[in-house]
């Protein structure tokens, strides 16, 4: 039997029983955010969300991460590496609080080109005076943007390993930029740790004011910061990782690939659609469907359309048919350029007819390249929604495969899985690279 204790109780409990209507109260749980971690800052807004490394693999991002900043990759590639790596969310799992780990997100940005994102970045992380590595990525990301103040700002905050030789050279530069007469000192206690011809070179006109401090360099911010403030010619020099972007500016966003059109239509349409014109390829396209146009190979034909579909991410089961036909007949050459182009608009979840299936089961496709056990973790990545886990797998092949990217049978492991992962817009990158790889 109830008791209650008041007739305001009693009242209100009978209102309850007897008015259906009336909403009963609930308990609201919260649960406290977790601290941001050196992942958590931003460099720009991506369009990924901030539990883009919930489940991933520290172990892995310590691979893959300094990876990122040595290799050449391809334009698919690098815009799935500069996305994953500027959006701000709290970092895999033990590694999140990890300064080696962090700057090494950092400097893959600068090398990419995105040295912007990079310093914005490190500008909103906490502990840069207590790392030497963090504070060094971000004092080079200064550098790189022509913010040379806050660059000798960072040099002086750091409260640790003030002795390293890239520190003696920076507060060379900063004693030099304020006329400070330490400079020289400076400057003889670094070459005294270790020497550097160019270095000297540069510094040695900067402090003296006077004779020929040869040609410029750029193998990073400080090169560049003691070439600029000399006016030296910086067309003349061969530039670092992520210097050239400083000079002309940091890449789109969406991958774009160079191409030169040949004097047909096909050519064209590919080599707009490489810049990102959709809507021109499509276009060029429509006027091949004319009755009075010249008709291509039904190869090439298919390839146009295949590239079309995946650029416009819409399934195209007819020119998949094509393709398939195609890769039984012709040349040998012919038949690899038509089942390989098969192969990836099939990745991108394109149905094959039940015929198409077949004759596509038959084909002789090279091998994979990828270990078995990284393209065995990636299709587990990507069954378990780790959206992180999935691109750092996807780049780590990349980076091996270099500037060209992936083989097609790397690729296509790659596509299936960002595009399950919801990175639908990088697997359709890396499609339309592919395929244009084969036209």
């Amino acid at each position: 039997m109830l008791k209650f204790r008041s007739p305001l109780v009693v009242s209100l409990a009978l209102l309850t029983l007897t008015l259906p209507g009336l909403a009963t109260a609930q308990v609201v749980e919260s649960a406290p955010l977790p601290a941001p971690d050196l992942f958590s800052a931003a460099g720009r807004d991506t369009g990924l969300g901030p539990d883009l490394w919930t489940g991933a693999s520290a172990a892995t991002a310590r691979t893959v991460l300094p990876l990122l900043a040595q290799k050449p990759l391809s334009p698919a590639a690098s815009a799935l590496a500069r996305a994953v790596l500027a959006t701000g969310a709290r970092g895999p799992e033990g590694g999140g609080d990890d300064p080696a780990l962090a700057a090494a997100r950092a400097q893959a940005l600068i090398a990419l080109g995105e040295a912007g994102s990079a310093q914005t970045m490190l500008r909103r992380s906490g502990g840069l005076d207590r790392n030497a590595a963090l504070s060094q990525v971000a004092a080079e990301a200064a550098l790189l943007n022509g913010a040379d103040q806050e660059a000798c700002d960072i040099a002086e905050a750091l409260s640790v390993e003030r002795d390293q030789i890239y520190w003696l050279r920076l507060r060379a530069y900063c004693q030099a930029l304020a006329g400070a007469p330490a400079a020289r000192l400076t400057f003889d206690l670094a070459q005294g740790v270790e020497r550097d011809a160019v270095f000297a070179r540069l510094m040695g006109a900067r402090l003296s004011g006077a004779g020929d401090p040869g040609p410029a360099a750029l193998r990073g911010g400080l090169d560049l910061a003691l070439s600029r403030s000399l006016g030296l010619d910086l067309s003349a020099a061969e530039p670092g990782p992520g210097v050239a972007f400083a000079l002309e500016g940091p890449p789109p966003p969406q991958a774009r690939w160079p191409m030169v059109a040949a004097d047909e239509p096909i050519s064209a349409a590919m080599a707009v659609l490489a810049q990102g014109d959709l809507a021109l390829a499509e276009g060029v396209r429509s006027a091949l469907a004319q009755d009075d146009a010249p008709q291509p190979e039904p190869l090439d034909l298919a390839l146009l359309d295949a590239l079309i579909a995946a650029a416009a991410g819409r399934p195209d089961a007819p020119t998949l048919d094509r393709l398939v036909e195609r890769g039984g007949v012709g040349e040998a050459r012919l038949r690899r350029r038509a089942q390989e182009a098969a192969l990836l608009l099939a990745a991108l979840g394109t149905p094959f007819s039940p015929q198409a299936r077949g004759e596509f089961a038959a084909f002789n496709l090279p091998q994979a390249k990828a270990p078995t056990a990284r393209s065995f973790a990636l299709n587990q990545a990507a069954a378990a929604g780790l959206v992180g886990e999935t691109a750092l797998l996807a780049l780590w092949t990349s980076a091996e495969a270099g500037a060209n990217g992936p083989a097609a049978a790397d690729r296509a492991a790659i596509i299936a899985a960002l595009d399950r992962v919801g990175l639908d817009d990088h697997a359709r990158a890396f499609a339309v690279e592919g395929l244009l790889a084969l036209r």
